[in-house]
């Protein structure tokens, strides 16, 4: 879980804007992604909080991520790295090109 960890680790901290603590225990990630709120879909839907973010990744990425705001802060999205690496790879290049594909308003 080790090598799992670092490797989403730092493929998120690679993405500009996005901050993540290293987690101490468990085998969740909890990155702040609020620098992406403000931000507009290709559909023309306003991300306002974690929960539209986990929407559009969800229907555009094909991703399923939890929003922060069901732990309490909302400029977070919770990921599980309790996957193969395979799926860690292709989650972590789809988060990266969905955020890309975000307009700044």
């Amino acid at each position: 879980f080790r090598a799992k960890r670092d490797y989403v680790l730092s493929r998120l901290r690679a993405v500009p804007g996005l901050s993540c603590p290293t987690p101490q225990g468990a085998f969740y990630l909890f990155p702040t992604f609020s620098a992406f709120y403000g931000r507009i879909t290709p559909a023309g839907k306003l991300i306002n909080n974690s929960e539209a973010l986990c929407l559009y990744l969800l229907e555009t990425c094909h991703l399923a991520l939890v929003p922060g705001s069901a732990f309490g802060d909302d400029e977070c999205l919770r990921i599980s790295y309790a996957t193969s690496m395979e799926e860690l790879a292709t989650a972590c290049d789809r988060i990266s090109e969905g955020l890309a594909q975000l307009a700044i308003d």
